[in-house]
């Protein structure tokens, strides 16, 4: 009984130590930023990383390790996805200045969203999740609504019509880093 008791302060004491170490900007998603897609990803900044993807080369990652996107009605000052669309496209938002993670070029910035939050753009452009992806690895958003992959140097070409890519329902055609 002794040597069980010890273990279970010993683990406890682990966690607790884990707990107070960790940064709101690791690569491990917190539970908030794995259940809105990344609004609450942070609780200073956001840690924009790069990922390879076996279709899209280097894609960039929010700090849940989701993949992120990129609009084509957007501009470096708005962001055109509210409503409904930002329910489907939860905006990569920040509570700091953007910071880059490894393999991370280009111009991190911010704009300010009609809701008020702080919404994190990439070479100007506002980035994104995509409610079909619903882990690290997952690209399946590009060519949907007009949004691209995000990727280091630019957002992807989108196909001619995104009347082949899944639908948020869909579980077919899934592609992965």
């Amino acid at each position: 009984m002794s040597t069980n008791r010890v273990l279970t302060l010993l683990a406890g004491a682990v966690l607790v130590v884990a707990a107070c170490t960790s940064s709101g900007a690791a690569a491990t998603p917190s539970a908030a930023a794995t259940q809105g897609g990344g609004a609450a990803a942070s609780a200073a900044a956001a840690v924009v990383s790069a990922a390879t993807s076996s279709n899209f080369g280097m894609v960039l990652t929010g700090p849940n390790g989701r993949t992120l996107y990129t609009h084509a009605g957007d501009s470096a000052t708005s962001s055109t996805c509210t409503g409904g669309c930002a329910t489907a496209w939860p905006p990569l938002s920040t509570t700091g200045q953007p910071t880059a993670g490894a393999g991370v070029t280009g111009q991190l910035g911010t704009l300010t969203r009609a809701d008020g939050t702080t919404q994190v753009t990439y070479n100007g452009m506002p980035l994104y999740y995509w409610q079909g992806d619903t882990k690290p690895g997952d690209v399946t958003g590009n060519g949907v609504d007009a949004f691209a992959v995000a990727t280091v140097g630019g957002a992807s070409s989108m196909p001619p019509s995104s009347a082949g890519a899944p639908s948020p329902s869909s579980s077919s055609g899934r592609s992965s880093y």
